[in-house]
């Protein structure tokens, strides 16, 4: 849906939201409704002679009231416009498609066809290369490339396949590799699309706690202002015979009155603000299971970030080799080599790479008969080739050591200089042997991004402590930690440590963010305040948590905090603009209204407003026109800045609260010297 499309549909929805049912949802904007119906009313039975005011001025008063109604329904329509629109091109992604049911999952050729929305939870399916992925399940048997542009609008395939973390695979997306064995997760009408839908479209949304909050103090101003009001038709009938002088205000006035005075401004904008503000969320690819998830972000001061594809690339690079005593750098790195050839992993690409890029050594070129792989297991936490006659080894200090010493050879103290030298470096040692003799260290490195470190200090900025989650030694731990700039790390890290550590913090009153993508970090999730699962990881991680990043990026997180923050300060500024908004309506309505009564009030006129006529219309016209002039800042939110929470409300106090007084002193002299101009007095 275009721009042209979205406002359009947006005025027409302005027109249907006057509607008493939806009205009252909001009690500020239903005050405002009431006196437009009121004044409506007046205006035709003037036609019979019952007027308090001349007819033309109570008809622009109904007017001006129908406006700030039509206006405050037009922020909102703009945003669940938008939520729409993003709504409309994943409904593009959900078609009932033909599925293959398995009767026995380890028979692929014994199966039904049904449609997609007949299938149930545990049921399993087999779906082939060009095929749509019927429902949200996890992969059983099989990997296989998977488009999810329908979904996260990245064009890359992503590999899906059985056990580990990248297990579950999303329904709408298509298969564009192999086959998959997926057991369904979901039924009809509850799969993660569908969920997205409605939370997109503002079906699903709920107000907030502070939003609730906020409302009742709205509200609560809006009574106070009520009860005022309805004691000033009385009041001024007496007070003006009292004196004998004046008249009593009209109940046109009154209601104008009443208006003005209220907080419509915020009662205006609140919805669409927090609509908006969960539209940024979808745009950045996060679905919030709810509003207070996205406010809780906002409130967020401690960071758990994992190491691997957060703060390092995720892949370590081999960096140096450390040969022992006796044995040439050349020659380790030819065994390295040669023991990674068979080796598909980033780490074992990388120390091939390495070799050709420092000696030159190129790789050989080993057939199947010449040659034996030993493939990495978690039994040895070893890998290598046999070939020529010999029999080259590379892997982990402990699992080397213990094999040499298993075949009556010798571990050198050197090595276990060399591997003690890479682990406080903060990289991760491999141990290179050839025919059961130790040659020496391979120092893979984790590569921190770039930039992160500066990320991290603008979070410091804040007032946000970062916090490191990693598997590694205490000692690799620390040095990355020191390279990324965290504030803290939580080395050799297990499900129940990570779940200690953030029941700590909570302890302490802190709200604490992660994410995860595994079964074991659901946990954790399920106790953190803000907790970000990623789309690729397994269900128990996506139903832990309550935001699923569909682009699976760790450090998403951060752009998570940022756009929580954003809604709040968008709020609260709009809040602090509104209330400040009342200061100058009190200067420009009350003097002038009721020096007839009381002349003296002729010295708080400081804006030299003309008449009543002009000062009650012009008040009435900037309150309603001022609700147009911030919808695009409703929308947009405020400007992010990494500033601590104390600097950004002196900051927001200055521009929002004096910029909320000033404002209206200079719109509504100008609107007056217009109408007075144009001959209303």
């Amino acid at each position: 849906m275009k721009k042209k499309e979205i406002y359009a549909d947006a005025a027409a929805q302005s027109f249907f939201k006057l509607s008493p049912k939806i009205q009252i949802k909001n009690p500020v904007m239903f005050v405002v409704y009431l006196g437009a119906v009121l004044t409506t009313v007046l205006y035709f039975l003037g036609f019979f002679g019952i007027q308090d005011e001349a007819r033309w001025y109570t008809f622009v008063i109904a007017m001006l009231l129908w406006f700030t109604v039509l206006f405050a329904n037009f922020a909102e329509a703009i945003a669940e416009g938008r939520g729409r629109a993003q709504a409309g091109s994943l409904r593009g992604a959900r078609k009932d498609v033909s599925a293959r049911k398995l009767q026995d999952p380890e028979n692929h050729n014994l199966y039904t066809e049904v449609l997609s929305n007949e299938l149930k939870k545990n049921d399993v399916v087999l779906v082939k290369m060009g095929e749509q992925i019927p429902m949200d399940g996890e992969v059983i048997t099989g990997a296989a490339s998977v488009d999810e542009s329908a979904i996260t609008g990245e064009s890359a395939p992503v590999i899906r396949e059985s056990g580990g973390d990248r297990s579950a695979v999303t329904g709408g997306t298509t298969l564009v590799s192999d086959w998959l064995v997926i057991r369904v997760t979901a039924e009809a009408g509850e799969s993660f699309l569908d969920k997205m839908i409605a939370m997109v479209e503002g079906a699903a949304r709920k107000k907030t706690p502070n939003e609730i909050a906020l409302q009742i103090l709205l509200v609560t101003l809006t009574i106070i202002f009520l009860a005022v009001s309805a004691t000033l038709i009385p009041f001024t009938e007496f007070s003006s015979h009292l004196a004998g002088k004046g008249e009593a205000i009209s109940l046109t006035n009154v209601i104008a009155l009443l208006v003005c005075l209220a907080p419509t401004t915020i009662g205006a904008l609140l919805s669409s603000i927090g609509i908006a503000g969960m539209s940024r969320l979808n745009e950045a690819n996060v679905l919030a299971m709810s509003g207070r998830a996205i406010e809780a972000a906002g409130d967020v001061d401690v960071l758990l970030l994992d190491k691997t594809g957060t703060i390092t690339l995720g892949n370590r690079r081999a960096s140096q080799f450390l040969p022992v005593a006796g044995v040439s750098e050349r020659e380790l790195a030819d065994a390295a080599q040669l023991s990674s050839l068979a080796d598909e992993t980033a780490e074992g690409r990388s120390i091939v790479v390495l070799a050709k890029e420092r000696f030159d050594i190129r790789g050989r070129e080993l057939s199947s008969a010449e040659a034996e792989f030993i493939p990495f297991t978690a039994k040895t936490r070893m890998s290598g080739t046999n070939f020529g006659g010999d029999e080259v080894r590379k892997g982990a200090a402990d699992a080397v050591k213990q094999f040499v010493e298993s075949v009556g050879s010798t571990y050198p103290a050197e090595c276990e200089e060399l591997v003690a030298k890479v682990a406080q470096a903060g990289g991760t040692p491999l141990v290179v042997v050839k025919n059961k003799q130790v040659l020496g260290v391979v120092y893979l490195k984790d590569i921190v991004k770039n930039g992160v470190k500066e990320k991290f200090q603008d979070l410091r900025a804040m007032g946000i402590k970062t916090i490191m989650i990693t598997g590694d030694n205490p000692m690799t731990a620390a040095a990355i930690a020191a390279e990324a700039g965290v504030d803290d790390f939580l080395a050799e890290a297990t499900p129940e440590a990570k779940l200690d550590l953030i029941r700590s913090y909570q302890k302490e009153g802190h709200l604490v963010a992660m994410t995860g993508d595994g079964t074991n970090d659901a946990p954790a999730l399920a106790q953190a305040d803000v907790a970000v699962a990623m789309n690729s990881g397994t269900q128990a991680a996506k139903e832990a948590g309550n935001m699923v990043d569909l682009d699976s990026s760790p450090t998403k997180l951060i752009d998570i905090v940022r756009i929580g923050k954003q809604l709040l300060m968008t709020r609260g500024a709009l809040t602090t603009f509104s209330v400040a908004n009342d200061i100058a309506k009190y200067f420009a309505i009350i003097p002038v209204l009721f020096y007839g009564i009381y002349p003296e009030l002729e010295v708080l006129n400081l804006m030299q407003l003309t008449s009543p006529v002009t000062a009650l219309l012009s008040a009435v016209i900037y309150n309603a026109f001022v609700i147009v002039c911030l919808i695009p800042l409703s929308l947009r939110g405020v400007k992010y800045r990494e500033l601590p929470a104390q600097k950004l409300l002196g900051r927001n106090i200055l521009i929002y609260g004096l910029g909320g007084i000033i404002a209206p002193f200079i719109a509504i002299k100008a609107i007056d010297m217009l109408l007075t101009v144009m001959g209303i007095s």
